[in-house]
């Protein structure tokens, strides 16, 4: 099997060779038994083939014996065996048909939750146009393999490619397509001294970029390595399959010890075996648990490993950060308030332009409320920061500031009164005051508001069973309280530390609680460490928030996390289904098969049938229509 990631088609026709063979003898001897001529060459003929296509699932099912792997495989080869003994080949090949289609399936299905981590390499950048030393991107540019550029090195990004690595532009002023990496549809404004992560896609203008780190150290590397790691780990419930190998084997061969003792027919003893092959168990289990991984994956919900998945379907209390969890995270504008002749949209517009090439969070905002309301941002020039204070420039001739009241005061003297009547009017208020020539006065109020249909989301939460929920803040508890009433949620608690609020998280589960932890900050990770099952929210940066949680959502949308509880608990329901329906499935025919309704051949047919439809329900956790359904893929 090709290694995952590595963009091989998700049918491996390797792996298809040997079931192929194997099929391939069972109708040659089919057709060899309707011509009379040949009849009597066909049991010799099936049962060399036997022994050809037999041998190496036994020697691989003896060698693993040898170093300790003592599973259900031992049913199969034990079949096989008795097969080449009695001289039933059909049987044996049909066994052996079972044995290697059910690995081909398997690794079919592998195939299919591999495509999350081949679609994400797949449209990763492979070059890189990198600025030669001291240039410009008149001197020309070195285009270079992805994987060399170094931390320093400027990077030009063209319209229409996508950032190979996490840095900062340093010229340049364009849009982003955020959408593969956090699933926000609206376009992101850059300029210079902006962060920009990889993955990201540079729509409008030519950017240059100066890298922060390596692309295999970058965002867009890090996700499709979670997607890789997650695929590869084994879960609980697997183990719990492989456990149940271990005693199914001893049952089996009880079963066929009193087959033979009641009857003396070693045909029955055969029939037992070749019904008993437990292939559903050790099969669905896998292909449910990356079936859900990948589902999840396509809904922007990265799950790290199987063992997160298990954990997502049994927890029962939800533990809410506030700040850039339950609110967006960055401050956005509340209100424009002016004090002299223009219009709010005429002194924000004038704003706006200025703030346009500044990094600073709250110039975003401007600039973001401005694009909302349909207005045309200009450019500034002669754009001055001012660090700590603001920023001035000229726009269409203008001078404008736009910074605290202090340097507003120093330039424009003349809008004292106004800016004093800001200060009153706005207390306690995060806010920027803005002075432009012929325009006026005003203060820009900011808020970080709560995301929508919060409270409808606590509803769906408590419905898939998460019935306690908690909201644990480092904000003042007079300010945590009222959200929590607001959305629904039963305990808010304020001034926390991040010690405090993984010892909230350790109570909850000292009282037997199992706790998922939901944030985005550094100083949320070692509650998302110590919680059962943590998630955080990848788009304000991740870093090591991402890496402390079991499940990391790329979408900038907490009501996601409804989308991973059920996910998680679907896909568990599926695994168990296949486990409990292997289980009475191949016990009823083995109690059928000792009594001697059942010839072997029949048996093994009967037993292929089981395995297709026990890994065919299996296959539904990876489309399952009703996850997610609350919420867009995008």
């Amino acid at each position: 099997m090709p290694p995952k990631g590595s963009g091989a088609l998700s049918f491996p026709l390797a792996a298809a060779r040997w079931p192929a063979l194997t099929l391939a003898a069972l109708v040659l001897g089919g057709v060899m038994h309707l011509v009379p001529a040949l009849d009597p060459w066909a049991p010799g003929s099936l049962t060399v083939a036997l022994v050809l296509l037999g041998a190496p699932v036994v020697w691989r099912t003896v060698r693993g014996i040898l170093r300790g792997h003592f599973a259900a495989d031992v049913v199969a080869m034990l079949a096989i065996v008795t097969a080449v003994v009695l001289r039933e080949p059909f049987a044996g090949l049909v066994i052996v048909l079972m044995q290697t289609g059910g690995e081909l399936l398997e690794r079919y299905a592998e195939g299919r939750a591999s495509d999350a981590v081949r679609e994400l390499e797949a449209a990763a950048p492979r070059i890189a146009h990198r600025l030669r030393d001291g240039g410009t991107i008149s001197d020309g540019v070195d285009d270079v393999a992805a994987d060399q550029i170094a931390v320093g090195d400027r990077i030009l990004i063209r319209p229409g490619e996508m950032i190979p690595c996490d840095g900062t532009v340093v010229e340049g002023t364009s849009s982003l397509d955020t959408s593969r990496v956090t699933g926000e549809p609206l376009p992101e404004r850059v300029g210079p001294g902006v962060p920009v992560r990889s993955g990201v896609v540079n729509s409008a203008s030519p950017l240059v970029v100066r890298a922060g780190a390596r692309a295999s150290e970058s965002l867009y590397a890090r996700i499709v390595e979670l997607v890789r790691t997650a695929q590869a780990e084994k879960s609980p419930i697997q183990r719990m399959a492989d456990r149940f190998a271990v005693w199914f084997t001893p049952i089996t061969l009880i079963a066929c010890a009193i087959a033979w003792v009641a009857s003396g027919d070693a045909s029955r003893v055969l029939a037992v075996l070749v019904v008993a092959t437990p292939c559903p168990l050790l099969l669905a289990t896998p292909v449910a648990i990356i079936g859900g991984i990948n589902r999840a994956a396509r809904r922007q919900v990265i799950v790290r490993n199987g063992t997160a998945l298990e954990l997502l379907a049994q927890v029962d209390t939800v533990v809410f950060d506030k700040t850039g969890t339950l609110t967006h995270g960055r401050p956005s504008v509340e209100s424009v308030e002016t004090f002299g002749a223009s219009t709010a949209d005429a002194l924000l517009q004038a704003a706006a332009a200025l703030e346009i090439g500044s990094g600073h969070l709250l110039a975003r905002s401007v600039v973001d409320e401005a694009l909302s309301r349909g207005l045309t941002i200009g450019s500034a020039t002669e754009v001055v920061e001012h660090a700590g204070r603001g920023v001035t420039g000229l726009v269409d001739g203008r001078r404008v500031t736009v910074g605290n009241r202090a340097l507003v005061a120093s330039l424009h003297p003349q809008a004292t009164a106004e800016l004093d009547a800001g200060v009153r009017g706005n207390a306690g208020g995060l806010r920027a005051f803005v002075a432009a020539e012929s325009l006026g006065t005003g203060v820009i109020t900011f808020a970080d508001r709560m995301r929508d249909d919060l409270p409808a989301f606590i509803q769906r939460l408590n419905a898939l069973g998460l019935t306690r929920t908690v909201l644990l803040s480092g904000d003042h508890a007079e300010n945590v309280a009222p959200v929590a009433t607001a959305l629904g949620i039963t305990e808010a608690r304020g001034d926390l530390l991040p010690g405090g609020k993984v010892d909230a998280v350790r109570a909850l589960e000292a009282e037997g609680r199992r706790v998922l932890m939901v944030g985005d900050g550094t100083n949320d990770a070692p509650a998302l460490s110590a919680a059962t099952v943590g998630v955080a929210l990848a788009a304000h940066g991740g870093g090591i928030s991402a890496e402390a949680a079991g499940v990391v959502l790329l979408a900038d949308d907490v009501t996601r996390v409804e989308d991973a509880v059920r996910i998680g608990q679907n896909a568990v329901m599926i695994a168990r289904q296949s486990i409990i329906a292997g289980l009475v499935l191949s016990g009823t025919a083995m109690v059928v098969a000792a009594l001697g309704f059942i010839p072997p051949t029949a048996g093994a047919l009967l037993q292929e049938a089981i395995d297709v439809a026990v890994i065919l329900n299996a296959l539904r956790a990876a489309r399952d229509p009703h996850a997610g359904s609350a919420s867009p893929v995008s």
